[in-house]
């Protein structure tokens, strides 16, 4: 039966005897939903069942403060829902809701109660995140905060995902459908666009809007109307996104595109429909002027009053409670679209300054935390440029232009509210710019004589990401570190070595360890003293098994399917540090407000009791990792 094959390679259950699979699978009965049913809500009473899904989608939905639906988790194919309240008979902490039309197997709960008592790790499994002391602290301090909300701007447009606002069933029709037709169901259901799927094909080939049937049939003398089908007009392989895409990425890629409706598609097929129109219901003024109309912005000076109202969406982002993690990466999205539409008006005043660009590929990056789309409120800059390799009689042409581009950029960045890098990490330094075989020669030098000046260039370089130009070029680079890193793994003890000539700041009565030098005294850092120990370790595993991924989260996440860790472990490392980020960003606001600048050192015994405690237990969380780490990474030196 398919419920063993999905249960069989899925933790807790990928060690269980074959006869406890029997079990499940004999009284296992299957339900079909349509999409958007609530299968249960949040405070509801168990039904009795864990939720296995053999085919759709489903989203997993909580309360906020202010009594609105937010999606908090998906749940895919082969996924599971709805334990937890075997073990703990409490209601639901979260709503199930579906996407798209979806089929569950449900297994009874005394069958998963029974297993549990027999298999401890399975209990174990639904009952740890409950009590993890980090997690718990962390729940009661966000509950209390969401009481005197931050939130003084409308947050709506990004907190919502497009699965929550989508249209769906989706019309569709086949690409021989006669255009008379598709207008008649048009007209009928109301609609502004028609999906084109071959056969029986969920994926759309092309897609027919009205402005279609007009441009390309009625307005045309050599269109027959009558005889003309949907593959003569449909514009072929349209853009489309994921249901969990959220509602500021598409409203500025559809208004930058000028696409009026976008198909939503999960797994190759067709689950929904969103419109522009959609989306502006739901449209904020000061919210959407961070994002979509950063893109039309004329001036440096609308930039600059544009990079001082991020500090509202945080605010916002915080009263809805949102994680840390999402709102990290949407102000790193806002921070983006800011710095590429910067990069952009300084490219047009040095062209028409008389610079010209040279005809080679290029590709600017960002490094550190804008790379890893994890910045907060008071980012510096960190950034460089490749080059294609280039032969080196064309050095003088390409420097005469990038040379003076890199300084007005680095200078504009800076006036825009993006800090200089105290340790010269920009453009403008030579260090930071070069052709791939440059790269790769730097890099080199960087691990073959490790001083610890070029292992914190690295920290901050192997986090880079494209932001303009050409994106190949930073999959040729990231082809190189890794190669580099595969041939010298003992790099991997030095860039830990480093870090580990630091600790937590606990001291052994458990009491925190805090400055002495004059301009922080008595305080202790959220980011050099915590969540920078995490980043730094989970980039070193990700290194060794040289894999890609972008945010900490999505590192620590395929690192757990690679069982570099465990579920639990990992739940422990992410509890941490999404306490280290919420404080940190709840204290920069607290900062903004009060007309200073943002920073990451704050006076711990500011904090309430139960905020000290959450502290605590994360610190004690980076210390274990690091622990963990120099234990794995110490056979490389024998």
């Amino acid at each position: 039966m398919g419920l063993i094959r999905k249960l069989r390679d899925t933790e807790p259950f990928n060690h269980l005897p074959e006869e406890v699979f029997e079990e499940f699978s004999k009284a296992a009965v299957i339900r079909k939903y349509p999409p958007q049913t609530h299968i249960f809500n949040q405070h509801d009473k168990p039904t009795g069942y864990l939720y296995v899904i053999k085919e759709g989608l489903v989203e997993i939905v909580a309360l906020t403060p202010g009594g609105d639906e937010m999606v908090v988790d998906y749940r895919k194919e082969g996924s599971f829902f709805g334990g937890t309240p075997v073990f703990t008979n409490q209601a639901y902490t979260a709503g199930a809701r579906t996407v798209k039309p979806t089929e569950c197997y449900l297994i009874p709960d005394h069958l998963l109660a029974e297993a549990g008592k027999r298999h401890p790790e399975i209990t174990e499994y639904f009952t740890r995140a409950i009590f993890s002391r980090v997690r718990s602290l962390y729940a009661d301090m966000v509950s209390e905060n969401s009481r005197n909300t931050l939130a003084l701007m409308e947050a709506y447009p990004f907190k919502k995902r497009l699965s929550e606002i989508m249209t769906s069933p989706v019309k569709t029709c086949s690409p021989e459908t006669p255009v008379n037709d598709i207008a008649r169901t048009m007209t009928l259901h109301n609609i502004g666009a028609i999906l084109v799927c071959p056969g029986k094909t969920r994926h759309p080939r092309g897609i027919i809007t009205e402005h279609d049937l007009v441009a390309k049939v009625l307005a045309r003398d050599d269109i027959d109307p009558r005889q003309a089908i949907a593959a003569d007009i449909m514009t072929a392989n349209p853009h489309t996104m994921t249901p969990e895409t959220y509602m500021y990425e598409a409203t500025t890629f559809m208004m930058g595109h000028r696409i009026k409706h976008m198909p939503i598609v999960d797994r190759g097929e067709l689950v929904g429909i969103v419109s522009l129109r959609d989306l502006m219901k739901y449209r904020s003024q000061k919210s959407m002027l961070l994002v979509g109309s950063v893109k039309e912005a004329q001036s440096i000076e609308e930039l600059v009053a544009t990079r001082a109202e991020v500090v509202k969406v945080a605010k916002a982002l915080m009263g809805e409670t949102r994680s840390p993690f999402e709102t990290m990466e949407i102000l790193s999205y806002i921070h983006h679209c800011i710095l590429r539409r910067g990069y952009e008006i300084v490219l047009e005043q040095v062209q028409q300054e008389g610079l010209v660009l040279p005809d080679i590929r290029f590709c600017f990056i960002i490094m550190g935390s804008g790379g890893r789309k994890e910045m907060l409120l008071g980012p510096d800059q960190d950034n460089g440029f490749i080059y294609e390799d280039f032969p080196d009689e064309r050095a003088e042409e390409i420097d005469a232009f990038f040379i003076p581009f890199a300084e007005r950029l680095v200078e504009t960045f800076a006036r825009i509210g993006y800090p200089l890098c105290k340790g010269k990490v920009m453009v403008n330094n030579p260090l930071w710019r070069g052709r791939l075989k440059d790269w790769r020669a730097r890099i080199t030098d960087w691990i073959r004589v490790p001083e610890p000046q070029k292992v914190r260039y690295s920290t901050i370089f192997f986090d880079f990401m494209p932001l303009v130009g050409d994106p190949a070029l930073c999959q040729d680079l990231r082809k190189i570190v890794h190669d580099l890193i595969r041939k010298n793994e003992i790099f991997l003890w030095q860039l830990m070595d480093l870090d580990f000539k630091h600790k937590p700041p606990l001291g052994l009565l458990g009491r925190f360890t805090v400055e002495r030098d004059e301009k922080h005294k008595g305080q202790l850092s959220l980011k050099q003293a915590g969540s920078i120990f995490i980043v730094d370790c989970i980039r070193i595993f990700l290194l060794e098994h040289h894999l890609d991924a972008t945010t900490t989260i999505d590192r620590l996440e395929e690192l757990v399917r690679l069982k570099v860790f465990n579920q639990e472990t990992a739940e422990h490392i992410k509890a941490a540090l999404e306490a280290f980020t919420y404080l940190r960003l709840r204290h920069e606001i607290e900062l903004i407000d009060k007309g200073e600048q943002p920073t990451h050192y704050l006076d711990p015994y500011a904090l309430s009791k139960n905020e000290q405690d959450l502290l605590k237990e994360a610190f004690r969380a980076a210390a274990k990792l690091q622990d963990s780490t120099k234990r794995h990474f110490s056979r490389l030196v024998g």
